[in-house]
């Protein structure tokens, strides 16, 4: 059974990929994003992320159904967590399991870039000299007054 939800708990990396196999997967590709120490010349201490879980969920949901329209038979997962994160935690697992290594790694690269697209995350960085609510994942809509009001849960 797959599943696509957010999370406040550590994510279960092992769960993520064994809920994708099946016997005609001949390729399984997780990807683990991690928070990275360095941006550039910014040191970061933490992450916090914030969702509105429902409809982020149901936006994790349609990359899975995007992903089965685009390469038929490959099972999806994306798990993504939200809250306070240090360096080198888990933010977010996907796993792809297909017939083949080729749609395994392409569907994998497409479920990241569309999470960054379409899923409602928002993301504040904390620096050792600052921090900034970085608005969504592409960082193309600054919140300069803070975090989206409203948006989150």
């Amino acid at each position: 059974m797959t599943y696509f939800n957010i999370t406040s708990d550590e994510i279960n990396v092992n769960a993520v990929i064994d809920s994708v196999i099946h016997p005609e997967a001949g390729a399984i590709n997780s990807f683990i994003g991690t928070v990275r120490e360095f941006t550039g010349e910014k040191q970061t201490v933490s992450l916090q992320y914030e969702a509105y879980p429902s409809m982020a969920e149901k936006q994790l949901r349609r990359i899975g159904e995007e992903i089965n329209e685009k390469w038929p038979g490959v099972r999806t997962s994306i798990v993504h967590r939200v809250g306070k994160l240090q360096i080198s935690d888990i933010a977010v697992v996907i796993a792809v399991a297909s017939p083949h290594r080729a749609e395994s790694y392409d569907a994998s690269r497409y479920a990241i870039e569309r999470i960054k697209q379409i899923v409602p995350i928002w993301k504040k960085e904390y620096w050792v000299n600052g921090e900034e609510w970085v608005g969504d994942q592409l960082e193309k809509t600054p919140y300069p007054e803070g975090k989206p009001e409203g948006e989150t849960k």
